[in-house]
This record gives structure tokens, sequence and C-alpha cells, in this order.
């Protein structure tokens, strides 16, 4: 006779199951990890300490602190779990961190957590879970996975607020078959209800808002930190080529940006592009943000390219709606043709595509936003 699947679409039974929680010392990370320990599965949490904490850091709300690390450990400790600490600092640095700068000073405006899940947190923490020979990883991501007949697919979170798929297009297809997202099919508050009722430590802990390495959302300090002589003076121009003003460096602004431009104009000016070899902004009205068509690079795909025949959803920024496309893949570079209107698509962002089905949004792949 055969088993039925446990909960994860495994045949294997959930004592006999051993699944690795990437626990962040976060109130979804912790529910993650008390779940897997409810229904039965051999749990092993583990930690990750991406930077070296400073004072500016340590009072932030940001993820993979000090603080949270010790959070994670106590949750642990009351599930009676075993705990892992890895140090990725060095990883984190030359994988995300530095990234990050290289595409500010590109004139791109570039999105970490995407870097992180792809390097550090998917790509190194995988590999450490194969090492402790796990059936699965698990996160505490709001992203809904069905799995059937060994094959992990990925959805929206029911949770259209918390839905955190946008981060996670460049998973692998090896790293989502061994991916678990229990979180997906709940809602925010379900998840903190759930971590009280379990008498969790961190079941009132706020919610993470900064990008880790980024106290206060500073990024431009962090850049100056980093690299002090990527400021420099430059001219801002209108789309005619026009100079209307000048800048103290391209770090300071991002496609779409409104404020800070202080030019004194007959209308709004938004930043329309940044070109960073000369060094200058291009600024003009709200329709010049107007885009039709999206050129991609480095794409990944979850699904057959048989998907992209007909129209497909994009999202081009993480709070942005799902917008109808169609994606041209014949053509030397990735052409996305836009059905709907949008303003202010920045290069450095990801474009993530999604199909409806009877079981919601799938998350098909996506790619890069660039110029060229």
């Amino acid at each position: 006779m055969k088993r039925e699947l446990n909960l994860l679409g495994l045949d294997k039974d959930p004592k006999d199951t051993k699944v690795v929680v990437a626990m962040s010392g976060g109130v979804d990370s912790s529910t993650a990890a008390a779940l897997m320990k409810k229904q039965g599965y051999n749990v092993v949490g583990v930690t990750l300490k991406l930077y070296d904490n400073n004072k500016e850091v340590a009072h932030s709300k940001v993820c993979c602190s000090g603080q949270d690390i010790l959070d994670a450990k106590r949750v642990a400790h009351k599930l009676d779990i075993k705990h892992k600490v890895f140090y990725y600092q060095s990883k984190f640095k030359e994988g995300v961190i530095n990234n990050f700068v290289d595409s500010y000073l590109k004139g791109e405006t570039p999105i970490p957590c995407v870097q992180c899940n792809k390097t550090v947190k998917f790509n190194d923490l995988f590999e450490e879970s194969k090492n402790l020979k796990a059936d699965a990883l698990i996160t505490g991501h709001y992203v809904k996975s069905v799995t059937k007949n060994n094959v992990t697919e990925m959805y929206r979170g029911i949770d259209e607020n918390r839905d955190q798929s946008y981060f996670l297009f460049n998973t692998t297809r090896e790293q989502l078959n061994f991916l678990r997202f229990p979180l997906g099919n709940l809602l925010k508050e379900e998840t903190r209800k759930i971590a009280k009722n379990l008498d969790l430590n961190v079941a009132d802990k706020p919610d993470s808002q900064d990008i880790c390495f980024v106290p206060n959302g500073d990024y431009v300090s962090v850049i100056k930190k980093l690299r002090p002589d990527s400021f420099r003076k430059g001219n801002i121009k209108d789309i005619s080529g026009k100079v209307l003003g000048a800048h103290d460096g391209i770090i300071n602004f991002t496609i779409g940006q409104r404020k800070g431009i202080k030019i004194p104009y007959k209308e709004p000016l938004y930043v329309i592009d940044i070109i960073a070899d000369k060094n200058e902004i291009i600024v003009g009205s709200k329709k010049d943000l107007l885009t039709k068509e999206i050129l991609l690079k480095e794409l990944n795909f979850l699904v057959d390219k048989k998907f992209f025949k007909n129209e497909i959803f994009v999202k081009v920024r993480s709070t942005g709606k799902l917008l109808r496309s169609k994606l041209n893949l014949n053509n030397g570079s990735t052409k996305l043709t836009l059905l709907e209107d949008e303003y202010g698509i920045s290069p450095g962002q990801a474009c993530v595509f999604y199909k409806k089905d009877d079981l919601g949004y799938k998350v098909l792949g996506g790619g890069w936003i660039t110029k060229n």
C-alpha cells in the first residue's frame, strides 16, 4: 500500500523527515520552525550572521542583527530543537553589499534582498542543508509552494500585502524543489496569533523594515563610507540636453524621484534617466516616465518557455501591481512589452513573471531590467 505524502509533499513519515529551518530571529521564521516541530518533523534551526554589528544597526529595524541571532537561539531552546549559526560576513559583503554599491554607481536601483536570497540564503544555505542530510529547507517567506510528483511550484502568498515571491524569482529549479514555504497560506495576523499561542518570545517583535546593512534606510551614507570617491558634482539636464542645474552625486537619485531635485521649474520635475558614464541626471515631466517596453537580462526560468507564447503578468517593482505583458524571446536581447501603462521603471530592479491558474499566480521566473 502506497504511503500518503506528508504535508511537505515528501514520501516519509514526519519523524523521519529532517528539515533545516532558516531562522532570522523574527516572528515569521520562528513560527515556521514551530509549525515544523508541531507537525512532528526533525527540525534543525540555522541562523546566518551576515555582517558585523555597529551601534547604528543595533538600534534600527533590520534583520540578521546580533539581537536577532539571540532571539533565534531563544526560540530554538523553547522549541527544543538543534540550532546552528553560520558566519557568512565575507560571503555577504562580496555577494551582496559590493553588488549593491556597484549597482548604484551604475545609475541603477538595486535590490539587495534578491541578491541575498540568490547567494548566501539559497545557494550556500542550500549546500549546508544538503551537508546536514536534510530532506527540505524551510523558510518563513510569504510564498505559497505546491509540491506534486517531487516538483515544487511557487505561487504568490495569499496575503498580497506580504507576498515575497518577487524577491525569489532567481531561485533555481533544483533549489525550489528542495524549498518549502509553510506560511504561504497564512495572513500575517494569523502568523502572529500562532506565535502567541505557542508563547514564542518574538510573537510581538516588530517586522524588519530596513535593508539589513543600511541603518535607518540611509543607503547614501553606506556608499559614502565604502566608496567616498564616488560623490562627484555633475549636471542636471532636461530631456533636450539643456543644463538646468547641478547635483552632488548621482548616488543621491533614482529614476522616478521627484523630491530633492531642487530646481525651480514651471511643472514638477522627475528623474527620467541617470547617465553614469557622463555623471548626468536627466529630468522631465511625469509623462516622460511612461514606459512601454523593457529590456531584460540574466533571465531565470522556472517553467518551460511555452508558457510565454501568450500574455503573462509581471511585477516591475516589489510594491507594484501585476501588469499584463508580452515577452518576446525571439530576438538577441529579451524585450518585454507592457500592455498597461507604468511609470518610472528603473534598471537594476527585477521584472518577475506570473501566470494565473486555479491555484493562484504561479511564478514563472524573471530577469533584471537593463538599459541595453
